[in-house]
């Protein structure tokens, strides 16, 4: 059987397509949902299966509505975050200001859902959801009974490192824009946490390799730079990032002050920028060099700000991690704060212990959340017919990513922030949305504006670079009041993002 037989005889497994209607604006509106897989081929031959789910609205003008292209990160998560949690039709119920509700989950319509100004794509990566690669034939009717290996896991494994994931994800959006004849469609490109890192890079690498030219691109509480997830004893960086999210946190809990009735919380996370920005960033690169004096008198403002004690601070020259800052704001009371949003707590089940080993209440309590809403969503609403498990956050994955750029040995740093300034150079028409959650503590706020302002943009392009940033976490979009602003803040960025639109 040739190459080509071999392709025209794979089929994948068959797509479910459903009719709904959801009311927006008070009005009702028409839309159907294609969900299925799209495959990827190499040297001809079936590879991969990416899972998805295509939300259109029934718009006779189809050509020039806007259409979205949605992931998120992780690596090794699926796009159900965003998918039932924010920009979807459908979502999870949260408590008001995120916190998990007890079980069994429910699903509302969306009232802030992107449908309203968009068409939506959400990408499931190999290894995420019901992604999968196809593992050759003869290794799929082996009965070699010494080959302990899951041929899919491990043919899952070529997508599974940087460069792979990226090319993956643009085969995929060209052979979709091609299948659904959508090449002048206005295009979008949206994803959350590593996925805002895949953004920066997809936004140079689709135009540039792919000729897939981008009206816009949103960054969600993106990870643009690898170095400033490493806290080390060496570096500064990472220790002030998370000053200004640490003190908004502490000022939630009623651990310190805003300074007076006059000032915000806002002005208090604005005056801890200016603090860890000066003060504290000389204390962290000085060192033993610097007075004791002025080294103890820097910790204590540092207290003030985020509501540790100076013994506690000392005991790390300053440096606080933030599971230090987790376990300690609230031990008094027994519980800890989450690390992806530090407004939410939750018990800690060994108080006696030296160092936490308890979940973290937000992103290991939400799982539950995500992980019942999105099969329920799936295998009811939209009627996929699969016996697949939904992978939502596949730690087999994350264990295994790889970074496969090469580079000297002593070129160790990875980022994305180049790609993003390339890109904007590249379509000067193109808009970038950067937003966070304010008390995210594990991809904080303050690195992207630190970025952006060591960006130095052409006059030419400065104005398409916009950052705009909600109360919450690294999923803001839990919090009720924080959805809904970002909805309407992201509509009038398509607005003006896309010239058929102004």
């Amino acid at each position: 059987m040739s190459e080509t037989e071999k392709k025209n005889t794979y089929e994948a497994p068959p797509t479910a397509v459903t009719a709904h209607t959801i009311t927006l604006n008070g009005d009702s509106e028409a839309y159907r949902a294609e969900s299925g897989w799209l495959t990827l081929y190499k040297h001809e031959k079936p590879a991969a299966e990416m899972f998805h789910v295509f939300y259109e609205t029934e718009d006779p003008n189809r050509a020039s509505r806007p259409i979205t292209f949605v992931f998120n990160g992780g690596p090794g998560a699926a796009s159900a975050y965003l998918h039932v949690g924010a920009l979807g039709p459908r979502r999870v119920v949260f408590g008001e200001t995120g916190s998990p509700p007890p079980p069994p989950v429910t699903l509302v319509d969306n009232a802030d859902t992107w449908l309203a100004f968009t068409d939506l794509v959400f990408i499931d990566p190999i290894g995420t959801g019901f992604s999968r690669a196809i593992p050759d034939e003869t290794e799929s009717e082996s009965k070699d009974s010494r080959k302990t290996e899951d041929p899919i896991a491990e043919k899952s494994k070529e997508y599974w490192k940087i460069t792979r994931d990226l090319e993956s994800l643009a085969e995929f959006i060209t052979s979709f824009l091609s299948k659904h004849h959508r090449w002048d469609s206005p295009a979008f490109i949206a994803g959350e946490s590593y996925g805002g890192f895949r953004v920066a890079k997809l936004a140079r690498l689709l135009q540039e390799s792919y000729g897939v030219g981008l009206n816009g691109a949103i960054l969600i509480s993106p990870a643009l730079e690898f170095a400033l997830l490493d806290d080390s004893d060496y570096d500064v960086l990472p220790w002030i990032d998370r000053i200004p999210s640490m003190a908004g946190a502490a000022f939630h809990h009623g651990r310190v002050s805003s300074g007076g009735p006059e000032q915000s919380v806002s002005a208090l996370m604005k005056s801890a920028e200016e603090f860890a920005s000066a003060e504290l960033t000389t204390m962290l690169i000085r060192g033993a060099d610097l007075p004791d004096s002025t080294r103890r008198k820097t910790l204590r403002k540092l207290g003030t700000y985020i509501g540790l004690s100076a013994e506690e601070l000392s005991k790390t020259a300053g440096r606080v991690t933030a599971q230090q800052f987790s376990r300690q704001l609230l031990r008094d009371r027994g519980v800890v704060c989450g690390l992806y949003d530090a407004t939410i707590t939750t018990p800690d089940p060994f108080p006696g212990r030296e160092t936490y080993e308890g979940p973290d209440p937000t992103l290991r309590s939400l799982e539950r959340v995500f992980a019942a809403g999105i099969n329920a969503h799936l295998r009811r609403s939209l009627e996929v017919d699969t016996e697949r498990r939904y992978h939502l956050l596949s730690m087999e994955v994350n264990r295994n990513w790889q970074v496969d750029i090469e580079r000297h040995a002593l070129e160790s740093q990875i980022g994305a922030t180049d790609d993003l300034r390339y890109s904007m150079a590249l379509n000067p028409h193109m808009k970038v949305r950067i937003t966070h959650g304010l008390y995210d503590l594990v991809t904080p706020y303050f690195a992207s504006n630190r970025i952006a302002n060591l960006m130095y943009l052409n006059d030419k392009v400065a104005d398409n670079l916009s950052l705009v940033h909600y109360r919450g976490g690294h999923m803001f979009y839990a919090w009720a009041e924080s959805r809904s602003r970002f909805t309407q803040d992201v509509s009038e960025f398509y607005s003006g993002a896309s010239s058929r639109l102004r």
